[in-house]
């Protein structure tokens, strides 16, 4: 089949594969990276871990409005998958700095601004991003938490998930985003139509002004869970280009880094362990009845993907070292 409608009732979106790292943007898309050029990779006299033991903090930055990712609910509180995977990051630095540590969100508008902030010790941390080889000049990217993929929102039947049915229709998106650059790549007789962001775009979906939006899958969906939307479709199947999304802070502050990447291993590990905490706020955001959708088993094997490159994370015997402690100086092995 070359489609899946979504909404009430409606089956869950197809994931996308670990792959090739995309180049922007999760959803919203990382502007074009050249904005950021002029953006040096400021070092940080002060670590994260520093930080956070000054000011019982953990900031996280991005986009305000990234449902799965980040979104605020009825109360106006802001939730999402990155900020379970950043309150996790909260709980292992509370540990390693001997004080509580919370998680403040500071939203911002835009790409050159998320960098910034990290580069220049307002944030520590940014989650939902994809890989890219430029922004990497710029932060360093965490193990991935998650997979996505790029797809095409529009009403059931409209298209057939190839890239020929989008020749000579107009098609929303996020101006410089990925979705742009690969709507221009395979289909170079689409009209692209460029919006802020994704909301915009599927605004405009709704209005008749675009005939489909391309976007990223969890964002999407995310999105038409939101708004109560109904009979529209995500095609095709497989996602027209698939990518793992990952945590970006700033550069060279290995401690903090470190820190991340074993609190991300160990909710990946903790899931595929069937910790009943840890999978049903995975769930919660990610799995059945959640917006995007996924079955457990999908999940699960994409969690197993991300940690086929990466040493398995067993209990800790009581008395041992937590990750936290061995990241300050322990060594990172006591806790294996």
């Amino acid at each position: 089949m070359a489609k899946q409608t979504i909404g009430a009732g409606a089956p869950p979106p197809a994931p996308g594969r670990l792959a090739r790292g995309c180049r922007r943007q999760l959803g919203l898309a990382l502007a074009a990276l050249g904005l950021l050029a002029a953006t040096p990779a400021a070092a940080i006299a002060e670590g994260a871990v520093q930080r956070a033991a000054r000011t019982g903090e953990l900031v996280l930055t991005g986009f305000a409005d990234v449902p799965p990712l980040v979104f605020a609910d009825g109360q106006g509180k802001s939730v999402g998958y990155g900020l379970l995977v950043a309150d996790r990051i909260a709980a292992e630095l509370s540990t390693a700095v001997g004080r509580p540590v919370k998680v403040r969100f500071a939203p911002v508008a835009d790409p050159a601004s998320l960098v910034n902030s990290l580069t220049a010790g307002k944030a520590a941390l940014a989650c939902g991003l994809p890989f890219s080889w430029e922004l990497d000049t710029h932060v360093d990217f965490s193990l991935p938490i998650g997979l996505s993929g790029l797809r095409l929102l529009a009403p059931v039947g409209r298209f057939d998930g190839t890239p020929a049915a989008l020749a000579s229709r107009r098609i929303g998106v996020v101006r410089q985003s990925l979705g742009e650059t690969d709507l221009r790549g395979m289909q170079p007789r689409a009209i692209p139509v460029p919006f802020n962001n994704l909301q915009e775009a599927v605004a405009a979906l709704k209005a008749g002004t675009v005939e489909g939006v391309m976007g990223d899958t969890f964002v999407l969906a995310g999105l038409v869970r939101q708004q109560a939307l109904t009979g529209l479709a995500l095609t095709p199947d497989f996602p027209f280009e698939a990518y793992a999304v990952s945590c970006v802070m700033a550069q060279n502050d290995s401690a903090f880094r470190d820190l991340v990447n074993l609190t991300i291993a160990r909710l990946l590990q903790g899931y595929l362990d069937g910790q009943p905490d840890t999978v049903a706020a995975v769930n919660r955001w990610l799995g059945p009845g959640s917006a995007v959708g996924l079955p457990e088993n999908v999940i699960r094997a994409s969690f197993e993907a991300v940690l086929l490159g990466v040493e398995s994370i067993r209990p800790i015997p009581a008395g041992q070292p937590t990750s936290s402690s061995a990241v300050l100086g322990s060594p990172l092995t006591a806790q294996r």
